[in-house]
C-alpha cells in the first residue's frame, strides 16, 4: 500500500531530508569522530552513543527518501461544502451524544491525540466526500460501525501548521 501525500507533504520530507543530510549528518559524523578520539572503543559509551545517533539519522534520511519514492499523490484541493484533506470537520456522535473537531489529513500527519485524523483512519474514509448535515456511518470492523453526524465543515487548515510524524 502506498501512503497518500501531497506535494505539500513532500516538499516539507524532502527540506527534512536535506537538513539532515546537511547538518546533523556531520554533527553526527563530527560526535563520531570526537568519541573515537577518547580512546578504548569496547568501553566508550560515547562513542557507542554518537554511532546509534549516527545510524538513526541515516535510518531516517533512508525512511523519507522511501516514502517519497512509493508515494501516491493526492491533491489537498476540495469543494467548499464537501469534506476534504486539511478540513476541520465538527462531528457529532449519537452514541455518545457529543461533539467533537478532527481534522482530516494524508496518513504522514494523523495523529488523533492532536484531533488529526488519516484519510485512511475509518473516521477518516467515512467523511471524505460528505457534506455538512449529512448523517455517516462509521465502520471500524465487519462487526462493528456506529454513526456519526457533520454539523459544520471548516476551512482548510494551512498546511504549515500540521508537522510530519516523526518515527
Amino acid at each position: 500500500m502506498y501512503d497518500e501525500l501531497t506535494k505539500k507533504d513532500i516538499a516539507k520530507m524532502e527540506e527534512e531530508i536535506e537538513y539532515r543530510k546537511l547538518v546533523v549528518r556531520k554533527q553526527a559524523l563530527e560526535a563520531v569522530k570526537e568519541a573515537r578520539a577518547h580512546g578504548d572503543l569496547s568501553e566508550n559509551f560515547e562513542y557507542h552513543a554518537a554511532k546509534k545517533d549516527k545510524n538513526q539519522n541515516e535510518s531516517r534520511i533512508r525512511y523519507l527518501e522511501r516514502m517519497i519514492k512509493t508515494a501516491k499523490v493526492v491533491s489537498d484541493d476540495s469543494k467548499e461544502d464537501e469534506v476534504g484533506l486539511n478540513n476541520t470537520v465538527e462531528v457529532y456522535f449519537e452514541e455518545d451524544d457529543m461533539v467533537e473537531t478532527f481534522t482530516i489529513v494524508t496518513t504522514i500527519r494523523g495523529n488523533s491525540l492532536k484531533g488529526l485524523i488519516s484519510t485512511e483512519s475509518p473516521m477518516g474514509k467515512a467523511l471524505l466526500g460528505k457534506k455538512a448535515g449529512d448523517r455517516v456511518e462509521v465502520k471500524v470492523s465487519e462487526d462493528y460501525s456506529y454513526f456519526v453526524s457533520i454539523r459544520s465543515i471548516g476551512k482548510q487548515v494551512d498546511d504549515d501548521a500540521i508537522s510530519i510524524r516523526k518515527f
